[in-house]
């Protein structure tokens, strides 16, 4: 019975992280698109904004309020 359970549970995380992996490709091709810029280009810029974010963070607990594309 427990191994029953741990299949149902294996498969909703699985589910749950397919889920947020295919909201992140959405929101890249629709940043793709918005911005005329490539996919890697658009996760070079949801890093370099995460990394700002953080390091903004740890400055004054705030995000940082814009966001720029290098072209």
């Amino acid at each position: 019975m427990a191994e029953v359970f741990e299949q149902l549970f294996r498969r909703q995380r699985t589910a749950i992280y397919d889920r947020k992996e295919m909201e992140l490709e959405a929101a890249i091709e629709i940043l793709a698109e918005v911005f005329g810029i490539g996919h890697s280009e658009v996760k070079e810029m949801i890093s370099s904004r995460f990394q700002a974010g953080s390091e903004a963070k740890l400055e004054d607990g705030r995000w940082p309020q814009e966001l720029w594309v290098e072209a």
